[in-house]
């Protein structure tokens, strides 16, 4: 740690700006996170119920998630729940606790007292939300319970919001036969993506070199930055991991600004390298492009180009 500071300090920074952990100082809005983040807000504040929002890993689903809990008003009680590898029992009482719900010894008793303290904070216009983040390693049995929980409602709406988190697995969990009805209770869905395009990723890394108080911001060259974005195929955290590492190795070679160079060996040793730059692994064979003529298509081609060359000689 103490050397990443000094190379915080050779490049003119007050902190580390690719730091892995889910700081939501840090956040960078793309066009998808200002989606999710407005499918968020309406779905709570209009008490849609459940909502999931799926993404890749690194994509930043769990620094969207402490974002906005750290923006929610006063009147919104919320339960994160980011260990999935729960059974009913753990569930429950791992819900309870975060709920404050005190004075049950059985499951019957502790959904009569959910449901009165739900009641209460709805009559007097206070929200409840239970967030799980990695949902899709939920069991079939604690995501059965999550169903009999949105059964808390009056006749207008619903009092606890449940939003599910996930990478697109969770997807194909809400698919099982067996969670049907789930299914059928998701009242909103978004997805987080990956950064676009070269053009994003640049302001991505700008974005967090002046969150850690740069002065400047052109520290990685814009060959650099291409390739990093093909390197990571724009996913915040490997962009992160990537960045990091190549800023520690441009400190060791006393470079003040990162070139492609010091990516591309950085990118090697951590396996990042893009696919195509990786050279054939043992058992794969080089593909031939795909055709996207047919053969009498291409046989066309060819004639109509003999006939130009012909009519120019």
């Amino acid at each position: 740690m103490e050397v990443q500071k000094v190379y915080a300090e050779f490049y003119g920074l007050k902190e580390l700006p690719f730091a892995l952990t889910p700081d939501p100082r840090f956040i960078y809005f793309t066009p998808s996170h200002t989606e999710v983040m407005a499918n968020l807000h309406y779905g709570i504040e209009s008490g849609k119920g459940l909502i999931v929002v799926t993404g890749e890993v690194g994509t930043g689903k769990t620094t969207i998630l402490r974002w906005m809990m750290q923006r929610l008003d006063r009147t919104v009680l919320v339960a994160y729940i980011f260990n999935p590898r729960l059974s009913v029992t753990e569930f429950y009482q791992h819900l309870a606790s975060l709920l404050d719900v005190q004075k049950w010894e059985t499951k019957p008793e502790l959904l009569v007292s959910l449901g009165q303290a739900l009641d209460s904070r709805h009559s007097r216009g206070l929200r409840t939300v239970l967030i799980i983040d990695e949902a899709q390693g939920l069991s079939p049995a604690v995501l059965e319970e999550i169903r009999l929980l949105s059964n808390f409602e009056s006749d207008t709406a619903k009092h606890l919001q449940i939003v599910l988190t996930g990478q697109p697995e969770l997807r194909n969990v809400l698919n099982y036969p067996d969670l049907r009805q789930l299914k059928q209770r998701v009242a909103l869905r978004c997805m987080i993506k990956a950064l676009p395009s070269v053009e994003e990723t640049d302001r991505y890394i700008t974005s967090r070199l002046l969150a850690s108080g740069a002065q400047r911001t052109e520290i990685f060259t814009s060959e650099a930055v291409d390739y990093i974005y093909r390197c990571t195929e724009g996913i915040p955290r490997n962009i992160n991991n990537l960045c990091d590492n190549a800023l520690l190795a441009g400190y060791a070679a006393g470079e003040l600004t990162v070139g492609r160079a010091i990516v591309e060996e950085v990118a090697e040793t951590f396996d990042m390298l893009p696919r195509l730059d990786r050279g054939l692994q043992t058992g794969e064979e080089n593909e031939l492009p795909a055709r996207i003529f047919s053969a009498a298509g291409r046989a066309e081609l060819w004639a109509a180009g003999e006939g130009n060359d012909s009519s120019t000689n």
